[in-house]
């Protein structure tokens, strides 16, 4: 018999199809994503289809400086980032900043002396990627404009985890020096407590202590936390088209970490030059994912900008 002459099989063929069809178009419908623009809170926040707790918060207000928190653990309502822990106040969940700039700190100052919002921009509202970029000043002493920096974020979220692509581009305003430090550039803080366990670790296989200083095409952390009935992990991956790459990393003492652009010695724009940095994050949950991990790693290096996408 065939579907022609049997127009019983036809319609179980028909059933079928539906049946498969509608379990497909549900299981990619829980991973769209939707963005929410918050003009009161100044936040824009990223949600997954059906549920209510945000994902990922970018903190936009106009009088301060950029940061995301909080990253929630992909599946569960626990985050995985910290705002200003009473170890290391300035330390704002994810954020992007230099530590001597012209001489000035915007590192250890997030407020509106050296910071100001000048626009934010939803890139892509809806769908399996989502996407928006945020642009501000940095301000001098004098309260004048000395570099335009934008950061573009585009997530997607698939496969129990999340990946979060950030494009840096530094504008220079005046001439600029970065001088040379041992920290500064994207930082991320996780929410570390004191007797929880906890592992940071490299591409070159080094952990922990050993990890502080070395240079690494990424870090991983994860650790303990209250809530979680696995690790969360979190992996900066630093572009292989980056200046000075692999960049220097800093990992301190409670596991916050980050590239270091400058740790290996000072650079400068000149007025209406600019630089650009591209990292990515994958967001998940468990052991330390060595495999994963290298798998994101090769994924991205093959792709596309986020200016591209």
């Amino acid at each position: 018999m065939n579907l022609k002459t049997d127009p019983m099989k036809k319609l179980f063929t028909i059933f079928l199809l539906s049946v498969f069809g509608n379990v497909l178009a549900e299981e990619i419908k829980t991973h769209e994503l939707y963005l929410v623009h918050d003009d009161e809170t100044q936040t824009v926040s990223v949600y997954k289809q059906g549920e209510k707790t945000a994902l990922i918060t970018q903190n936009a207000k106009e009088n301060f400086r950029p940061y995301l928190h909080p990253i929630i653990a992909p599946d569960e309502k626990k985050a995985l980032t910290q705002f200003s822990p009473g170890h290391h106040k300035h330390q704002t969940g994810v954020y992007w900043a230099f530590t001597r700039v012209n001489g000035r700190d915007y590192f250890h100052h997030p407020e509106k002396t050296h910071w100001k919002r000048k626009s934010v921009e939803l890139l892509k509202k809806q769908g399996s990627k989502v996407g928006w970029r945020t642009v501000y000043h940095l301000l001098g002493e004098d309260g004048s404009s000395v570099m335009e920096e934008s950061q573009s974020w585009m997530v997607s979220h698939a496969n129990g985890n999340y990946t979060m692509d950030l494009e840096w581009s530094g504008l220079a305003l005046k001439d600029l020096a970065v001088e040379k430090y041992n920290y500064g550039g994207l930082f991320l803080r996780m929410p570390f407590e004191k007797g929880a366990e906890a592992e940071a670790r490299n591409a070159q296989g080094q952990k922990n202590e050993a990890t502080e200083g070395q240079r690494s095409d990424w870090v991983n952390v994860g650790m303990e936390i209250e809530g979680l009935d696995s690790w969360g992990n979190i992996t900066v991956f630093d572009h292989p088209d980056n200046p000075q790459h692999p960049n220097f990393w800093r990992v301190d003492r409670q596991f916050g970490f980050g590239p270091a652009s400058a740790r290996g010695g000072s650079w400068a724009l000149n007025q209406g030059e600019s630089r650009i940095y591209r990292h990515r994050l994958l967001v998940y949950t468990g052991t330390p994912n060595q495999d994963l991990i290298n798998q994101t790693w090769e994924e991205w290096v093959r792709g596309k900008s986020v200016a591209e996408e």
